[in-house]
C-alpha cells in the first residue's frame, strides 16, 4: 500500500502595514505607520479563516505592532485560524514569554504558536537592549528555549545558569491551553546551519527563505532526517493565464521604481549578517530572473527578499508547490502582491487544486 503523505499546510504573513500594497517593502520602515490599516489586517484574518489557511504570521520589529498583543485581538474576530508570533528571544526573558503565550492560549483555545527569529540587523536589536553577536544570539536562544521548554514539561521549579540566560526557581501557574498539544508550535526561522540546528533541538519545523527544488533539497536533509518539517517563505502572484502572471510581475518592478530599489540597497547592508537575506538578494542579482518557469526573483532588487515569488497560473502553482513537497517541504508561508487580492484568490483557486491533487495521490 503507498504511503499516505501529510497533507500541506498552507500560512500567510499578515503585513504590518500596506495590505492593499502590492509594493510593500519598497518603503522605507522608518515611515511605516503599522497600525494604520489595522481593519483591513483584520479583514485578512477574517478572510484566512474561513479560506482555510492554517495560520497567520504576525512579524516583529520597530516597524510593526507587537505580535502577540494582535494575536490577541484578531483572535478574538475569528473562530478558527491560528496566529505564529514572531519573537525576538534577545529582548526578552523565557519565563514571562511562556506567561504570555500561555494566556493567550487560554483565551484563544489554543490558538498560537511560535516563529523563533533571531533578527536580520545588530543595528535594530541595540535599539531594543540586544547587543549580542549574530552567532551569539543563537546561542543564547539555545538557552532561552532550553529554559522554555522545561516549563511548558511542568519540569517547576525551574533552575537554569547557562552563559547568557539565568533563571532560579522559574514558575507559571497558567497552563498551555490546548486540545492538540502541551506547548505551542515552535518554528525556527533562518537559513544557516545555526537556525537548521536550533530547530532540530527544539523546534517543530524550519522556516526558510524559498528557493529552486534543488537548492532546497541539499539544504535542508538534516533536518527532515531529524524528523523536523520544513516550510519555505515565497510571495506569489497569480493569474487565471501564465501571461497574465507573468505581466502582473513584471508590473511590480516598473510600480516600485528606482526609490523602491534605493530602500532595497541600504536595507541589503543592513541585513548583511542574515544568511537567508544575502543569499536571497544574490539570486536578484543574478540577471537570470527565471531559475524554474514558476520561480521570478525579478522584484528582489526593489522589494527586498520576501519578493522571491511563484508566478503563473493556480494549476501552474498548485504544481510548483507540489514539486517542493517531493523534496520534503510540507509548509508554506506566503505574501500576497497585494494581500488584500492575493489572499482570497490563493484560497479560491489554488489551496483546492492542491487538495485535490493530494487527494487523488500525487
Amino acid at each position: 500500500m503507498r504511503e499516505r503523505r501529510r497533507p500541506i499546510r498552507f500560512h500567510w504573513s499578515i503585513p504590518g502595514s500596506g495590505a492593499r500594497s502590492a509594493t510593500r517593502g519598497g518603503d522605507d520602515r522608518k515611515d511605516v505607520n503599522p497600525v494604520a490599516d489595522l481593519d483591513v489586517q483584520l479583514e485578512l484574518c477574517r478572510i484566512a479563516d474561513e479560506g482555510g489557511i492554517d495560520q497567520l504570521l504576525l512579524p516583529i520589529g520597530f516597524h510593526r505592532a507587537d505580535p502577540i498583543t494582535l494575536a490577541t485581538h484578531f483572535a478574538a474576530h475569528t473562530k478558527r485560524v491560528k496566529y505564529m508570533v514572531a519573537v525576538r528571544p534577545g529582548i526578552q526573558s523565557p519565563t514571562y514569554l511562556v506567561q504570555q503565550v500561555n494566556t493567550v492560549s487560554v483565551v484563544t483555545g489554543g490558538r498560537i504558536s511560535i516563529n523563533v527569529v533571531a533578527g536580520y540587523s545588530s543595528q535594530e536589536l541595540r535599539s531594543y537592549g540586544d547587543f549580542r553577536s549574530h552567532d551569539e544570539r543563537f546561542r543564547h536562544s539555545d538557552e532561552f528555549w532550553t529554559v522554555c521548554t522545561a516549563l511548558w514539561r511542568g519540569r517547576e521549579p525551574v533552575d537554569f545558569h547557562g552563559e547568557f540566560v539565568r533563571v532560579e526557581g522559574a514558575r507559571i501557574n497558567t497552563p498551555f491551553t490546548s486540545a492538540e498539544r502541551v506547548r505551542p508550535e515552535l518554528y525556527f526561522g533562518g537559513s544557516s546551519g545555526m537556525a537548521s540546528d536550533l530547530a532540530i533541538k527544539h523546534g517543530d519545523a524550519l522556516l526558510r527563505l524559498g528557493g529552486t527544488p534543488d537548492e532546497v533539497a541539499a539544504r535542508i536533509g538534516a533536518v527532515l532526517a531529524a524528523g523536523r518539517e520544513v516550510g519555505l517563505l515565497f510571495s506569489v502572484v497569480s493569474r487565471p493565464t501564465r501571461r497574465e502572471a507573468v505581466d502582473a510581475a513584471m508590473a511590480l518592478v516598473e510600480l516600485a521604481g528606482e526609490q523602491a530599489r534605493a530602500v532595497q540597497d541600504r536595507f541589503r547592508r543592513e541585513s548583511a549578517e542574515s544568511v537567508g537575506f544575502a543569499t536571497t538578494y544574490g539570486l536578484g542579482a543574478d540577471n537570470e530572473q527565471w531559475p524554474r518557469p514558476y520561480l521570478w526573483t525579478g522584484a528582489i532588487p526593489f522589494l527586498g527578499p520576501l519578493s522571491l515569488a511563484l508566478v503563473g497560473t493556480p494549476d501552474e502553482i498548485a504544481t510548483a508547490l507540489l514539486a517542493y513537497r517531493d523534496i520534503g517541504v510540507t509548509q508554506f508561508l506566503f505574501h500576497g502582491r497585494p494581500d488584500i487580492e492575493s489572499l482570497p484568490h490563493f484560497c479560491q483557486e489554488i489551496l483546492p487544486r492542491v487538495r485535490e491533487r493530494e487527494a487523488a495521490g500525487w
